[in-house]
């Protein structure tokens, strides 16, 4: 598990970068970090649009899949699971 407290509104771009390093790091490829990343930036995006500027973002690799979690106090978790690369 890897996990990120963001007290601010999140600077995108550094953690695009993250998540890519780490989603990297476990064998997905650039079409599939490019389609999570998204998928990531759009959730922050939309708890910031309702003022929340503090979160935690979790990405948990566990049993073969990936979970990336999005968790802000007063809102419900935001997560997307996928199977994890077959090296």
């Amino acid at each position: 598990m890897f996990a990120l407290d963001m007290s601010a509104a999140p600077p995108y771009d550094m953690l695009a970068d993250l998540a890519r390093s780490v989603l990297g790091h476990v064998g997905y490829g650039a079409a599939e970090i490019d389609a999570l990343n998204r998928e990531l930036r759009a959730a922050l995006s939309e708890r910031a649009a309702h003022g929340e500027r503090r979160c935690d973002v979790r990405f948990i690799a566990h049993a073969g899949e990936l979970q990336i979690v999005v968790a802000a106090a007063g809102r419900p978790e935001w997560r997307t699971i996928r199977p994890l690369p077959v090296a």
